[in-house]
């Protein structure tokens, strides 16, 4: 199974994984629908981030934000900190690929961000996961793009372009070494200069079904199949497997560059349902669960419908990686142009709870109380009630159930 990895870091990943399974035990538990108890052990995240939102942007604000989420008993942040073919701390690795250390926007200019993130959130007793949110994504005129044209995928007729809303995205190469490099540098640098508690991936470390017929996937590819070029059907069962296959491999080497470097920091994804993630963005996350190299899960179901909320968090992958690391579960409390109801939010929490799941983070910073139609008097206030005093981070490595 890690063949392509080198001796030590196989003996760094099998060491975890008996570890786990010798000193750690789960249970899984059915979904109840009655009202669960406030557990004392309990995830309780949300996702900072650079869009509709300046929190990052302000030494200032960022201090009152954690000091709002420290005060409504949230234990847990996720700064992005790679976004728009840029970092959003200074970053060595972003210089080199991009020309520049730092996203040019003038509340990161001559501050470090993600120290400031870490420091302030450390004195309160959070814990900071930097999120790499752009994975293989970058905009489609970005300097990385421009830098680098040969890292890019494409359709079988050769386009490039995703549209992501209004905005043109392109895909960087998973199967590229060079690609692949750059996200396990971009992973080095957080874990051996920072003091952090993990680091995490989303739904875009993956890539869009109808890419990667790129000429230098073909040239891989062909050179595993007698010279066979890939499936002219982007949906072909086993050319889907393939490219799965190799991102996990990219998987696996963050895995083994984390654990090299901080053995007691965290790898955590939030991805999309495994259905979704699989068939739509070749993310196999159920594989990359079993295999060990993801320590947190945290699926974004982002439902307005209960019974389609509820429908996801009883699916049997879900249930299986339960019995296995925390796993929680993003909850969307709203965008820029759709408010979400704290009712609902109330709800979906009530059913994580009763799940027996590890917790929960929101999408996004703002909607918990600022872009919403509620008063931010009234939800902050929903939010006492749904946290009325602290709780404990669950995490893997102390075996919180």
């Amino acid at each position: 199974m890690f063949s392509w990895l080198n001796q030590r870091k196989t003996k760094i990943i099998l060491s975890w994984l008996i570890g786990w399974t010798l000193v750690c035990f789960w249970g899984v538990f059915p979904v109840t629908g009655q009202t669960p108890p406030i557990p004392a052990t309990e995830l309780r995240g949300v996702w900072l981030t650079n869009v509709d939102s300046d929190v990052l942007f302000s030494s200032d604000r960022l201090t009152d934000a954690l000091e709002k989420l420290d005060r409504l008993h949230f234990n847990t942040v996720y700064p992005t900190v790679w976004n728009d073919g840029y970092t959003l701390y200074p970053s060595a690795v972003g210089k080199e690929v991009t020309g520049r250390s730092v996203l040019k926007i003038p509340g990161l200019q001559k501050r470090d961000m993600l120290a400031e993130v870490i420091e302030q959130s450390h004195q309160r007793g959070m814990s900071v996961l930097p999120w790499l949110e752009f994975g293989f994504m970058a905009p489609a005129e970005s300097e990385l793009v421009k830098r680098h044209p040969d890292w890019i995928t494409n359709r079988a007729d050769g386009s490039q372009v995703v549209m992501q809303g209004i905005h043109p995205r392109v895909w960087l190469n998973p199967v590229h070494p060079q690609v692949q490099q750059l996200i396990v540098d971009l992973v080095t640098e957080l874990v051996t200069h920072y003091d952090i508690d993990g680091i995490q991936l989303d739904d875009h470390f993956g890539l869009p079904v109808e890419l990667g017929y790129d000429a230098y996937t073909r040239q891989v590819y062909q050179s595993e199949h007698n010279g066979q070029l890939p499936p002219e059907n982007p949906e072909d069962e086993a050319w889907i497997r393939w490219r799965a296959d190799r991102i996990t491999t990219v998987m696996a080497r963050i895995f083994a560059a984390v654990k090299s470097k901080r053995p007691d920091a965290i790898v955590s994804l939030s991805p999309n349902p495994q259905h979704f993630a699989y068939s739509r963005y070749l993310q196999d996350w159920f594989s990359w669960e079993r295999q060990g190299f993801v320590e947190e899960l945290l699926i974004q179901i982002y439902r307005d419908d209960l019974e389609r909320f509820q429908a996801e968090l009883k699916r049997p992958e879900v249930q299986v990686a339960l019995d296995h690391i925390p796993v929680g579960i993003g909850v969307l409390t709203g965008l820029k142009n759709r408010s979400v109801p704290m009712s609902q939010v109330q709800e979906q929490v009530a059913e994580v709870r009763n799940g027996k799941f590890a917790g929960v983070s929101f999408f996004f910073y703002e909607t918990l109380w600022n872009l919403s139609q509620e008063s931010p008097q009234n939800r902050q206030a929903d939010w006492k009630s749904i946290f009325p005093q602290s709780a404990a981070r669950p995490s893997i490595l102390h075996c919180w159930r």
